[in-house]
């Protein structure tokens, strides 16, 4: 932008005004999302009686410092946060004028001391990530069918078309679905459960139930079993199967049922739980009670879904009980996830078939090579990269006040990632020790050994230029070569020789984020490409699905729209012949202009003898690899 077209905006910016606070915040936060950046909320002032804001100050994300405090506190953990605030000076306040009511723009600062975002990282930074209310019915849905979180995700990217259109991570997922299942249980409900406990104890002895409650009183464990229970476990508790796949309460808590079957090959229920997370700490908890229940009395052999909390919870509480996955389960795995009916049966044979272990993990190794889907891994891949370069744009490893200059140098050369490991040989380097050094032309070579390596010895060549300056620098472990970062060996010999930068053969490129900076991104794959007319479809789905939702919290307006939408249907109904040859899912993408002779006489690939019969061409392998 031009100094004049900023200049120009400056001016219109700095003319707003706005009817709230509020409207206020998402002018500034629309702005910061085109050029690239992330804003917070900051400073406020209120009038005299401390009733209405009369000052707001939004600031760019990046604005002030970790205090030092903190940062020496989050130096002692294992792993600390990197760091995001560098200081940045950007601004916008707005104050209300005490006789309009309206706020005007006081103070506009939009200077930045840090890279701004591109566009297709710019929706993965905080203020700029939300879920709608419709998202969110949507999730509790889905979530309360049985779909894991991180498939939930995978639909919305799928339905949105890509990660950049959703509005939200994986992470801001987890976090609501946390916070929805903390906040819906309500202290009166609870309350009216134990109660009604309380009394079936008071008539029957021999009922059983306890509770678990966290730090604020809210019920988070619930188990109960009666008589009959207590007697069917006695006579066919050997085998017992339980999973948490019922959430059918309000709260969509997890109902665990501890179930199994009698003389006649019928279900026997031995007792129920609730609990609000499906972590290893609530499993242990509910089957410590379940043995409570039953005097101690451990099963024989237990099946569930394969939840990997409730294995470990298994053999911390029952090491002795042999543990089996549920067939019914895999079964609707098999079902949910495999699309293909070839693919199916294949599958099946690993569960009821016979091989032996060896001849199992070969036929194994084969399916899983036949059978890749690859461009959904791809836009898995392309989706974590993503994210990762926006963790790196907007945030610095964390590092010590005290840190040496190579390993300040060391934060600003390598991407995150490869700085810990950086890091790691610089912190390693303390332990090594000169054993000797060989001097020669434009040469030295030091000997280094290191405190916890033994008689270890490594040799460190350094190449000097003709002004005595270091120029080239290697190292007999060659790791330098091999890893691509330098080794221990070599952060030793660099602050021997108080070298206050890195050679650049110690930085290579492919571990910056200047890697791709000549080349033009493409982070979304070929599955996220649709007909036009689905690509209409998937907009106008997800804008009907908004105004669904807000219509239908008033009568008028759910009368309003229907009619509107049934107006629509009815003038737009298909006709039988008008759905031939249409697709319903990503279409391959296609060249434009496709007569060239150089690939019109492209032939199919012969028959490779010795790996079976063929039973699919090209086309049906590429097609079947794009949808799933």
């Amino acid at each position: 932008m031009s100094d004049l077209e900023s200049l120009l905006e400056y001016n219109e910016i700095v003319k707003k005004l706005f009817a709230n606070e509020e409207e206020g915040f998402q002018f500034y936060n629309n702005y910061g999302f085109e050029k690239g950046f992330s804003v917070r909320r900051s400073y406020c002032e209120w009038d005299n009686g401390h009733n209405e804001m009369t000052l707001r100050k939004f600031v760019c994300s990046r604005q002030g410092f970790r205090e030092e405090k903190q940062l020496k506190k989050a130096i002692k953990k294992r792993k600390p946060r990197n760091i995001t605030r560098v200081g940045c000076l950007a601004k916008f306040v707005i104050a209300r004028d005490q006789i309009t009511g309206h706020w005007y723009v006081k103070d506009f600062i939009d200077e930045h001391n840090h890279p701004m975002a591109p566009a297709e990282l710019t929706c993965l930074l905080r203020s700029h990530r939300r879920i709608n209310d419709e998202q969110k019915a949507e999730i509790v849905e889905m979530k309360s069918s049985g779909i894991r979180k991180h498939k939930i995700i995978d639909i919305l990217e799928i339905q949105y078309g890509g990660y950049d259109k959703v509005g939200c991570t994986t992470r801001d997922l987890y976090n609501f679905c946390h916070r929805y299942k903390v906040e819906t249980i309500a202290a009166d409900d609870a309350q009216t459960v134990i109660s009604y406990l309380t009394e079936l104890q008071r008539r029957d002895p021999d009922f059983f139930f306890k509770y678990m409650v966290d730090g604020e009183g809210h019920l988070k464990g619930l188990f109960w079993c009666d008589s009959q229970c207590l007697l069917d476990y006695e006579a066919f508790g050997d085998v017992i199967v339980f999973d948490s796949t019922y959430k059918t309460n309000r709260y969509n808590l997890p109902l665990v049922p501890f179930v199994g079957v009698n003389h006649h090959r019928s279900t026997v229920i031995f007792g129920c739980g609730i609990i609000s997370h499906e972590n290893i700490e609530s499993y242990v908890w509910l089957l410590s009670t379940f043995s409570e229940a039953m005097i101690q009395k451990h099963p024989i052999s237990v099946i569930t879904d394969g939840d990997l909390a409730m294995q470990r919870a298994i053999r911390l509480v029952w090491p002795n009980s042999s543990h089996r996955l549920c067939i019914w389960h895999i079964e609707q795995n098999i079902v949910r996830n495999l699309k293909d009916d070839v693919v199916k049966d294949e599958f099946r044979s690993f569960l009821y078939d016979c091989w032996s272990i060896e001849e199992t993990e070969r036929k194994w190794q084969e399916f899983l090579d036949k059978h890749k889907h690859v461009e959904h891994c791809l836009s898995g891949l392309r989706t974590n990269e993503a994210k990762l370069d926006t963790d790196a744009l907007q945030s610095e490893a964390c590092i010590e006040p005290d840190a040496s200059i190579i390993e300040i140098e060391a934060v600003k050369s390598f991407t995150p990632t490869v700085f810990a490991t950086v890091q790691f040989n610089i912190k390693a380097a303390k332990k090594c020790f000169s054993i000797d050094i060989l001097d020669g032309d434009n040469m030295s070579e030091y000997i280094v050994g290191r405190k916890d390596k033994g008689d270890m010895m490594y040799y460190v060549k350094c190449l000097f230029c003709d002004e005595g300056n270091l120029k080239g620098i290697s190292c007999s472990c060659g790791k330098l070569q091999s890893i691509g970062t330098p080794c221990s060996h070599i952060f030793f010999v660099l602050g021997d020789l108080d070298e206050d930068k890195l050679l650049d053969c110690c930085v290579l490129k492919r571990w910056t984020m200047g890697v791709k900076s000549a080349f033009p991104l493409k982070r979304k794959s070929t599955m996220y490409d649709y007909s036009e007319s689905l690509q209409r479809y998937r907009e106008l789905r997800n804008i009907g699905q908004a105004a669904a939702f807000a219509a239908s919290r008033s009568l008028e307006s759910y009368e309003r729209l229907k009619h509107v939408l049934q107006d629509e249907v009815a003038m737009n109904l298909p006709n039988e012949e008008d759905n031939r040859g249409k697709r319903y899912g990503p279409v391959l993408p296609q060249a434009p202009d496709f007569d060239s002779v150089a690939f019109s006489n492209v032939l199919d690939p012969l028959h490779v003898p010795g790996r079976g019969a063929p039973k699919k061409n090209l086309k049906s392998i590429l097609v079947r690899h794009v949808l799933h």
